[in-house]
């Protein structure tokens, strides 16, 4: 369970404001969704995902946003099957791609999504790889 002392992947607690409002902002939103692996009636994964659109492609597009797993369940192949049907999701959404971020790092995540078909990738191979960047607005 997610307390407000819980490190995220960013190394820092997570905000009891996060922790006290997520679920309902991200309900709010209709292409926001959540897919939640349970063991014995106990959640123990869960991945949210957005849909956005490729303007490359002139289709949808699914990025997987967070994928979290339950310590003692890691290494059973949770991760793969909420991948596997966030996949279906995206294939019959007919998405040209999944897209998520993972951190350098982050080595066991990396192995599971190369595992699953992910890889970096690149528009023009003269440019080099594609790079995640970002800009914060919170003061």
């Amino acid at each position: 369970m997610l307390t407000p002392k819980t490190p995220w992947a960013v190394g820092k607690p997570c905000l009891l404001f996060v922790q006290n409002n997520l679920a309902a902002e991200f309900a709010k939103r209709d292409f926001a969704n959540s897919l939640i692996c349970y063991a014995d009636n106990q959640p123990v994964g869960l991945i949210n995902f957005l849909e956005g659109f490729s303007s490359f492609a002139c289709k949808p597009l699914i990025n997987i946003h967070d994928v979290i797993v339950l310590k003692e369940f890691r290494g059973l192949g949770i991760s793969q099957l909420m991948l596997n049907k966030v996949e279906a999701i995206a294939r019959q959404k007919n998405c040209c791609k999944l897209t998520l971020e993972v951190l350098q790092g982050n080595e066991p995540a990396q192995k599971s999504y190369l595992k699953h078909g992910f890889a970096g990738y690149q528009l023009d191979p003269k440019m080099g790889q594609a790079m995640f960047w970002q800009k914060p607005l919170d003061d």
